[in-house]
């Protein structure tokens, strides 16, 4: 930080505690501030909404100051938390792109001033996706209570609903994925009794029945194909259980499954005897960046709940040609849980197709009520894979997806509070170096501790979702369209 911001900060301290009558007496505590949301030494886009945070403890009053390098500093004044003011946030991040600016508090307790040490937030001059779309769900296991999917923009607090389970009382919606974090393309399951997948191209909107003879269930978990004409889908049969006495309180876990892919233009399921066995449980399907590539999760068949401590998911690869629709005849293992003893799940490349994205745990392959989940990257060029150390905390990570530009990446983690999955966001810089996650900012510090909803499957969109909700509301209660599974047949003498 350069002379003059410091000069600046300074007087704006002088100019605070000489207006306050009753801050006379200042204390100087050399330690961080305890600040809700933890946004010390953080790594934001230039175009980050405003960081608002509250002071723990005591303190009748908080006074803020902001400054950088470049910009005019400003100071916020608050009880215990503060809102800074939008218009001198944006203009003091663009000042200092590329650099950082300090931040210091003082808050008052006890007749006197407490000023603790500045800490600095660094200013990426990489751009971020304009929004983050997630599934906001209240608690449950058993019953739908109200959920909905939702867009909320990164540079300022707008929020506004896409679709939530009124349209469709006592279903419930979930999966949306995008192709290549396009807005325009959205897709979704819906279960209950007027259940389908929902496809918003921009040839509109259709739902797809997509249990067939030949498969074990409906399409469950997605991967948009770079080309548009394809979507690869996991086929599951999925029981969920309760722990009495282990921490990771709940465990989902397939009885059986299979990968599939969906053919769009000619409405017809294909897949491959590598993909769609009975020897093993095959999940989490991912393209790669180029669309030749097949990436899903295999683990070998156990019976189910009595092995399932012993199921533990790899990382696979399958070649795919998007000419024709059709396979390669070998598979090959990246990520062995043989040589891990542990489990992945939700594999996600970055858009270079440099680094694939998973979460480890011990076993099974549902994660987000697994503790001891982290995030891992595979390096694809060295092979490298190892945990991500600046991001990981003592409580859940699980589902992940990466900015448009691979820059940012958001994940999912209950380190908040153990029982809520929040969406933090985290800098992917070009040389892999990685920046201090923050959690995404509210207009009210104290959003989080009054919100009784988990953020699900949070991904990062460039443009506006627009979908038409009566439109929507038509589809979902029509009929629907069954799809075609030409090879069903066949595929399943192969696996008898």
């Amino acid at each position: 930080m350069g002379l003059k911001a410091i000069v600046k900060l300074f007087l704006g301290v002088i100019v605070l505690c000489t207006s306050c009558s009753d801050s006379v007496n200042i204390v100087e505590r050399p330690v961080l501030p305890d600040i809700f949301p933890d946004y010390v030494g953080v790594t934001v886009p230039v175009s980050i909404a405003p960081l608002n945070f509250r002071i723990e403890g005591d303190f009748t009053k908080i006074s803020v100051t902001f400054s950088g390098s470049k910009g005019d500093s400003f100071v916020v004044e608050g009880d215990n938390a503060i809102a800074i003011p939008a218009k001198k946030w944006n203009k003091l991040l663009l000042a200092n792109s590329g650099d950082s600016i300090l931040i210091s508090v003082l808050g008052h307790q006890a007749g006197e001033w407490i000023r603790f040490a500045p800490f600095s937030v660094y200013i990426s001059d990489d751009p971020i996706d304009g929004s983050l779309v997630y599934r906001r769900i209240a608690p449950g296991y058993e019953v739908y209570s109200h959920m909905g999917i939702f867009q909320r923009e990164l540079s300022n607090f707008d929020e506004k609903s896409l679709v939530e389970n009124t349209l469709f009382t006592g279903s419930c919606m979930n999966c949306h994925t995008f192709n290549n974090n396009d807005g325009s393309e959205i897709m979704f399951h819906v279960r209950g009794k007027v259940g389908g997948t929902i496809i918003k191209t921009d040839s509109g909107i259709v739902k797809l029945n997509t249990k067939t003879e030949f498969t074990m269930g409906k399409f469950q978990y997605s991967y948009w194909h770079p080309s548009k004409k394809y979507i690869a889908y996991s086929v599951n049969k999925t029981s969920q259980t309760f722990h009495t006495a282990d921490a990771n309180r709940v465990e989902v876990f397939d009885a059986a499954s299979d990968v599939v892919v969906y053919d769009l233009e000619n409405n017809n399921i294909i897949t491959s005897d590598l993909l769609f066995s009975d020897g093993s449980f095959e999940t989490w399907p991912m393209f790669s960046a180029d669309g030749r590539s097949l990436y899903f999760a295999s683990a070998s068949a156990k019976l189910v709940p009595q092995e399932l401590k012993e199921i533990k998911y790899s990382l696979c690869r399958i070649a795919f040609y998007p000419e024709d629709g059709t396979f390669g005849s070998d598979v090959d293992t990246l990520i062995n849980a043989t040589m891990t003893n542990k489990s992945i799940a939700f594999p996600r490349m970055s858009p270079d197709g440099k680094y694939i994205m998973v979460t480890q745990f011990d076993y099974g392959n549902f994660p987000i009520w697994h503790k001891e989940a982290d995030l891992y990257l595979l390096n694809l060029s060295s092979g490298d894979y190892f945990p991500l150390a600046e991001v990981n905390s003592g409580d859940v990570e699980s589902y992940h997806g990466w900015s448009s530009n691979g820059r940012w990446f958001v994940f999912s983690s209950r380190r908040v509070n153990g029982l809520y999955t929040m969406p933090h966001i985290a800098y992917f810089g070009k040389d892999g170096k990685l920046g201090k996650p923050f959690l995404l900012p509210q207009k009210d510090p104290n959003y989080y501790d009054n919100s009784f909803y988990s953020f699900n499957i949070p991904e990062f969109v460039r443009g506006e979702v627009n979908i038409d909700v009566r439109e929507l509301e038509n589809v979902i209660n029509s009929p629907g369209q069954d799809v075609r599974f030409t090879d069903g047949k066949q595929m399943v003498e192969d696996k008898n």
